[in-house]
């Protein structure tokens, strides 16, 4: 059977899927199709990345369950998040699990999918504006720059504790010319920026962290790897997403415009 049981412009049948990308925050960077999928949904299982504001397009009644899953606070286990999703596609309801950013970058989607697929519950990926891409753009910078950097990497700064494969090898993970883009790093990005240190880089290498990029409470750190710990201790407990390497020097007077804008730019 087709995983995808309907075209575009008509209606789904019931007991059926959306894993939404929610983009970094802002309402208006929400795609029209997961506005649409917002709109048809029964149940929407929701983290706490996303606006809040994005539920205001459901229908009236629409059933709304939390499953943040929050370092340091209470986390919905990923078993109870799958169970949700089949139980309510299995009861003839149109669900949304709608993520912030991107639901294919550090979403978990391969395991939600295994458990949809293995129900043989009928869903719909869609794609959302992934963090680095809108912390670069709210820092007015590129993650890519012909002579600066040629490569992005994305990357988790915090891995799984249950992870089966090998752990991340940082002392190759930044190479010249790359831009380091660090999902939930905040916490360990000083033990971080000492292993790069520690295997060559500079620790005048340049760092961004963009806290609540897109939202109005935007807050723009900028530094260096030597900067990186007391950066990081100011950005804890907001989402953040920290970009190293030379692309984050870059365009300085546009952050000072954004500083002027409503927006904060902290330098160190």
């Amino acid at each position: 059977m087709s995983l995808l049981m309907f075209e575009n412009n008509s209606s789904p049948p019931s007991g059926f899927v959306w894993l939404v990308g929610a983009g970094p925050g802002a309402a208006d960077l929400l795609t029209l199709r997961g506005m649409r999928a917002l709109q048809q949904a029964e149940v929407v299982l929701h983290d706490d990345l996303a606006g809040r504001e994005l539920l205001d397009f459901c229908q009236k009644g629409t059933e709304f369950v939390y499953v943040g899953k929050r370092a340091g606070g209470h986390s919905a286990a990923q078993a109870e998040i799958n169970w949700l999703l089949v139980s309510n596609a299995q009861a003839g309801r149109r669900v949304v699990r709608l993520k912030g950013g991107d639901p294919t970058v550090f979403g978990r989607l391969g395991e939600e999918l295994q458990a949809l697929r293995e129900a043989q519950i009928p869903f719909e990926v869609v794609p959302g504006v992934t963090s680095a891409c809108a912390a670069a753009a709210a820092a007015g910078i590129s993650l890519t720059q012909r002579g600066i950097a040629s490569a992005a990497i994305f990357a988790t700064g915090h891995e799984c504790a249950e992870k089966s494969g090998p752990t991340l090898d940082w002392q190759h993970l930044a190479q010249p010319g790359t831009t380091l883009c660090l999902y939930m790093g905040t916490k360990r990005l000083g033990d971080l920026a000492t292993r790069l240190v520690a295997s060559g880089h500079s620790p005048d290498t340049p760092l961004l962290i963009i806290s609540n990029a897109s939202r109005p409470n935007q807050i723009i750190r900028s530094g260096t790897l030597d900067t990186a710990r007391e950066l990081a201790a100011d950005a804890d407990g907001t989402p953040s997403l920290v970009l190293v390497g030379e692309i984050a020097a870059q365009n300085r007077e546009l952050l000072a415009v954004h500083s002027r804008a409503n927006r904060h730019h902290v330098a160190v």
